[in-house]
């Protein structure tokens, strides 16, 4: 039996194919690799077994890279590996190697660079890679048809003309790999001069993104659109640091627009990976784990700056969603769902005006189909220029209110009939044949979603987060952790392994900090302390500063340092701001310092092109402050102390970090991790706030609104500038 995409070999109901018994890739775990396992070419997975055949037979590799939720990477295999006349050309010629590269990132951003070295241009996945038994790569291209189309070269012509030049210019090949691995092993060496960031370079970056901001549509640039909630996120520190309304003016947009557009699903809710038009109308149709948690923490934010209900509900339908879907029954989250079902992509998601009508009924199903952009010729085309086949998109096209005014009803009415018809559709649409999950548990991605699970339950005071958080973070620690305490990166059916990125810890930081702020649980500021130390020990670059992506004990060709906020963002950028945030909290100069590093060490790099940086630029925009520390003391379910804490939640203060000092325990843990704490005491009984920044601290307070003066007084957030 063939694998079903995203399912075990053992899946009941999973399609049979018939041309090719399976290969290595069936005792793998990636969902995306036994995708492949039944596909008759001999596939290797990465490891030395297929780098020594390689050797021994003087063959070139065939390196493929994809994902379980990458549409194209579903159309090669099925029009190219599943095809035994392209696999016998593939298994002729090359030893073949198939990597997933959300198991193995480290791998995947080497090759992904060394495409760009080679093509001059940015490559995407599927990724091919034609190289040496040592890795030396010579050919990069992304997606390649098996035919030749279009100006496009196919396998079937490549692979052979491949073969001629490796049997008779083999070594010119050999020396474009050497040069190309040269100039990766040189781009990641950090010069080691050090300078220093200033606010002009959050200036810079802010003035880059007006410059490319659509106001028609919101977003940045022109299509496909990306969410880049990251810049979104600094655009909102940046706002609240210097009073430009341009700032919130560009964020509340594009939320909008993103919200109200087709990449948001309107029936399941989530947000697709990304729009193909400027419009935010026609998605990919995968979900990402990552693009959930970084919007969820986008949406937050911007409600608490601005006080919009919309976000604030955007925020809680895609939490809803992931905790729906994507949630293991043990607590983590698992990575994607795929854009395709029944080998179309989108079939899941689109509706036809006829569909629309025949679970709503012809009123209703008018009233909605109005609302939601829905026609009979429809709005969605699978490829451009393709003919209209009365498949849609949902997409509000404007806000509720100004249809409620259209059909003169009360707009609470409207919501109203708008979520009934959405339930109605969301079962009827529960029918179909559901995209594949790929059910893999990623550290890197659970830190985030964990991340963006505690802000939420602090921003909307919300415990049922709160607990879905500590108990995705609890998975983490007993599944993800070794009895050494150092993490692996990847967990499926019962196995951990893969040694952790970078990535895995800098987000697991991240995510330890949130769950105690949301939570106050000393415990997790503990593990923080543990995993930085550890972090700091097998990571970091002891000549110039920055952390490496691989562990010093993982042989890899080129052990990069990346910076680049991209997708998600880099790990010495959430490394650099949870450092220094940890350092606060725990009085830790050391962990201060590491983070200051990190800012000085990449700073020429940052300031060539600021806007490639943006989370970088939110944690430089916390460390140049001013921000404070604020140490409450109380007994910990008093209404006093539950009234001084959510003051302090309820309100946008992205530059301060709360720590909780119970007054009614003799010897609180916190004093362990914390030890300043020791000397934090209650005035007469009461819930009190201790202010500081630098660690100089105010006169303690016991009023809540004296407490928010000092905060904004030591903030001094400015007058609006238009």
């Amino acid at each position: 039996m063939n694998p079903a995409r995203g399912h075990d070999p053992e899946t009941p109901g999973a399609p049979a194919r018939e041309e090719s018994p399976p290969n290595r890739l069936i005792h793998e775990q990636s969902p995306y690799l036994l995708q492949h396992a039944y596909n008759p070419v001999d596939w290797y997975p990465w490891g030395e077994e297929a780098f020594l055949r390689a050797k021994e037979e003087a063959k070139p590799i065939f390196l493929s890279i994809g994902y379980s939720a990458c549409h194209w990477c579903h159309v090669m295999e099925e029009e190219s590996f599943a095809d035994p006349m392209v696999a016998k050309l593939l298994n002729d010629v090359f030893v073949c190697i198939k990597v997933d590269r959300e198991e193995r990132p480290d791998i995947d951003q080497i090759y992904i660079d060394a495409a760009h070295v080679l093509s001059g241009v940015a490559v995407g996945w599927p990724l091919t890679i034609f190289m040496t038994h040592d890795g030396r790569p010579f050919f990069a291209a992304s997606y390649i048809p098996k035919e030749s189309r279009y100006g496009m070269t196919g396998l079937v012509d490549l692979i052979p003309r491949i073969s001629r030049i490796w049997q008779t210019r083999r070594q010119e090949l050999e020396q474009t790999g050497s040069r190309v691995l040269e100039a990766l092993q040189s781009a990641a060496r950090t010069p080691p001069g050090e300078s220093e960031l200033s606010e002009a370079t959050l200036d810079d970056a802010y003035d880059t993104l007006f410059r490319l901001f659509d106001g028609e549509n919101g977003g940045f640039g022109d299509a496909p659109k990306f969410p880049a909630p990251h810049n979104l996120i600094f655009l909102l520190r940046y706002g609240h640091r210097t009073g430009k309304t341009p700032a919130y003016t560009m964020v509340e947009k594009t939320l909008h627009a993103m919200r109200r557009g087709g990449i948001f699903d309107h029936i399941g809710w989530g947000f697709h990976r990304y729009a193909t038009d400027a419009e935010w109308l026609v998605p990919h149709f995968e979900k990402m784990l990552y693009d959930q948690a970084l919007l969820i923490m986008a949406y937050t934010e911007a409600y608490l700056a601005t006080g919009r209900e919309e976000f604030a509900r955007t925020a809680r339908e895609t939490i809803a969603y992931v905790l729906r879907e994507m949630t293991d029954p043990d607590g983590g989250f698992y990575s994607a769902e795929d854009a395709d079902s029944e080998g179309v992509e989108g079939k899941f998601y689109i509706w036809t005006k006829a569909g629309i009508l025949q679970v709503l009924g012809e009123e209703d199903g008018e009233r909605f189909s109005r609302i939601f952009g829905v026609t009979e010729p429809g709005n969605y085309l699978e490829q451009p220029g393709a003919r209209r086949t009365g498949q849609n998109v949902l997409r509000l096209r404007r806000p509720l209110a100004s249809w409620a005014h259209e059909f003169s009803m009360p707009e609470e009415d409207l919501a109203w009939f708008v979520e009934d018809a959405r339930q109605r559709l969301f079962a009827a649409r529960e029918e179909r044949v559901r995209p594949a999950k790929d059910d893999k548990i990623l550290t890197d991605w659970n830190g985030l979603m964990i991340a963006a699970l505690a802000t939420a339950a602090r921003a909307f005071d919300d415990p049922e987060y709160l607990a879905a958080a500590e108990k995705a973070t609890a998975f983490v620690l007993t599944r993800l952790r070794g009895p050494d305490g150092r993490l692996f990166h990847r967990y499926r059916n019962g196995k951990a392994g893969i040694p952790a990125t970078l990535d895995d810890y800098a987000f697991m930081l991240w995510a330890l900090i949130e769950v105690y702020e949301a939570s106050f649980a000393p415990g997790y500021l503990r593990t923080a302390v543990e995993l930085a130390r550890d972090l700091s020990a097998r990571y970091w670059d002891c000549d110039h500063g920055g952390f490496f992506f691989t562990p010093d004990d993982v042989e890899i060709s080129v052990r990069q340092k990346p910076v680049f906020d991209g997708a998600t963002p880099s790990g010495n950028s959430v490394a650099m701001y949870a450092l220094f945030l940890l350092g606060r909290m725990t009085a830790n100069l050391e962990f201060e310092e590491m983070a200051n590093r990190i800012r000085r060490v990449f700073a020429d790099t940052v300031r060539e092109s600021p806007i490639a940086y943006s989370y970088f630029l939110t944690g430089l925009e916390f460390m140049l402050g001013p921000n404070v520390e604020v140490i409450i003391s109380g007994v910990r379910d008093a209404e006093d102390t539950r009234a001084m804490i959510q003051a302090i939640r309820s309100r946008y203060t992205p530059d301060a970090v709360v720590i909780f000092r119970p007054s009614d325990e003799e010897e609180p843990e916190i004093t362990k991790v914390a030890g300043f704490t020791r000397d934090i005491v209650t005035i007469e009984g009461k819930a009190t706030a201790y202010v500081c920044t630098n660690y100089a601290c105010d006169i303690p307070v016991t009023d809540i609104d004296e407490m928010l003066r000092l905060m904004r007084t030591t903030l001094k957030p400015p007058e609006p500038v238009i």
